[in-house]
């Protein structure tokens, strides 16, 4: 077992990251459908791309606020597992009209498909919180990277699969039936969840305490930032989650109404992007846990902002093709370091709480992206024919002021942690220039191919 190879089998938790992989299948499935698919289904219903922004913005809005329920919540249940359970068969059930809704040729179902979408992020984003809570706990500090990592590599294949299948299910319907082919595919995607639900239920709770100084609000949380190394990367991540998604949920507009590409071409270039990370989290997880989380933050989030200018090229299927391999590289480091910082840096009673206030900022930075970017979308002056790309401008600019102006104003945590330059650790990362053999050895093979040093 992949698990037993790489961590100690002894860990009393054992049993219960071996279920949490498993767990992430058909999680990731659904992730994977709702992700990439309910935008398009959205345009099929006739969205506008306004109400496109809508569709992204208030379901984050209002599942971003919801987070501030999410210690009160697991209190409620008596344990996060027995919330998990509940939460993600609830989720589960909020899918299967989302599945039917194509059925029925009623006034405002883009307002009701809102409204069930909605429901299914906040539940989603309470999940997410107390998920990453409890099994936090499964790991020590030093071992998160890797086995987060490892993990994502494989709950991503399943991502793929995802991706791959609503492509080609929707593809192979175009001549027959667009309305059965979304109903098919969202109520196999509730299906998935009920099955995540079920092994849910297998994993382990670890015993969750609260201590009174564990109990603080948003606002003392807020006001912390000049002296929390914590809330001053929370607002970096924030800044960059605001100005990414003012164009984010553009992107599938941009490629299924103005590029006309069908779906089994949508669903290659977006399959790229999970390519890209399911290439990545090995990668930055081994590199994340010798140098730090807080250097693989810095280095990804000044790559990001190259994201959308590539975009303003001219468009063919291959370019956006290595575009979206180079997006979801970068973007999966990003993501995957973020959630660690977030591990190395608040405490285990702390981290239901924090966790939702980092969700809730990063929400509430998507919902004013999102409506922004739907604001503008059709608004801005043309750049080469189109206000898109004036949209992807923008993003791309901000997107690196959000890195020159907050990138350094958060520390790493770890006190072991290797220091190492940025441009270094990436010729690392992309193989140019190994930093360590078998976690010991430090050598060069750029430009001089100097020989390792011999081990003390």
């Amino acid at each position: 077992m992949p698990f037993q190879k790489s961590f100690d089998p002894d860990n009393k938790f054992s049993k219960s990251l071996d279920t949490s992989w498993k767990e992430g299948l058909p999680a990731s499935f659904m992730i994977g459908v709702t992700d990439y698919y309910l935008i398009p289904l959205g345009l099929f219903l006739g969205a506008s791309p306004f109400e496109v922004g809508l569709l992204v913005a208030i379901p984050q809005l209002l599942g971003a606020v919801s987070l501030l329920l999410a210690v009160r919540a697991v209190r409620m249940v008596g344990s996060r597992l027995g919330f998990l359970v509940r939460a993600a068969s609830l989720q589960a059930l909020s899918l299967v009209p989302v599945a039917l809704l194509p059925l029925f040729e009623i006034p405002g179902r883009i307002t009701i498909l809102i409204l069930l979408v909605t429901i299914f992020r906040i539940v989603g984003n309470l999940i997410g919180t107390v998920w990453g809570s409890m099994t936090s706990d499964y790991l020590e500090p030093e071992q998160r990277g890797r086995y987060f990592g490892w993990r994502n590599q494989i709950t991503s294949a399943t991502g793929v699969l995802s991706i791959i299948f609503g492509g080609l299910l929707l593809y192979g319907f175009r001549s027959v039936s667009m309305t059965s082919g979304f109903v098919i595919l969202f109520f196999l995607t509730a299906l998935a969840r009920a099955a995540s639900a079920m092994l849910l239920n297998r994993m382990e709770d670890p015993p969750f305490r609260e201590k009174p100084e564990s109990h603080f609000s948003f606002y003392q949380f807020i006001i912390q930032f000049r002296h929390s190394n914590f809330v001053r990367f929370v607002l970096f991540a924030a800044a960059l989650t605001m100005t990414t998604n003012l164009s984010a949920p553009y992107f599938n507009i941009y490629m299924l109404r103005d590029l006309g590409l069908n779906y089994a071409a949508y669903m290659l270039i977006h399959l790229s992007a999970v390519a890209g990370s399911l290439i990545s989290f090995p990668v930055w997880g081994r590199h994340a846990d010798h140098y730090g989380n807080a250097k693989i933050l810095k280095v990804t989030s000044l790559l990001i902002p190259l994201v959308p200018l590539l975009w303003l090229l001219p468009p063919s299927i291959p370019l956006l093709v290595v575009i979206e391999i180079f997006a979801g590289f970068v973007w999966g480091g990003f993501n995957l370091c973020s959630l660690n910082f977030i591990y190395d840096a608040v405490s285990a009673e702390k981290r239901v709480r924090c966790l939702g206030y980092f969700n809730l900022i990063n929400g509430l930075a998507v919902f004013l992206g999102a409506l922004l970017g739907g604001i503008l979308a059709d608004r801005l002056p043309f750049l080469w024919g189109s206000r898109l790309y004036m949209l992807f401008l923008m993003s791309g600019l901000l997107r690196f002021a959000s890195h020159f102006l907050l990138a350094g104003k958060f520390r790493e945590i770890r006190a072991s942690a290797t220091q190492v330059p940025a441009h270094t650790l990436l010729f690392s990362v992309m193989g140019i220039r190994p930093l360590f053999v078998s976690g010991t050895r430090s050598w060069n093979i750029f430009f001089f191919l100097k020989k390792p040093p011999k081990q003390s």
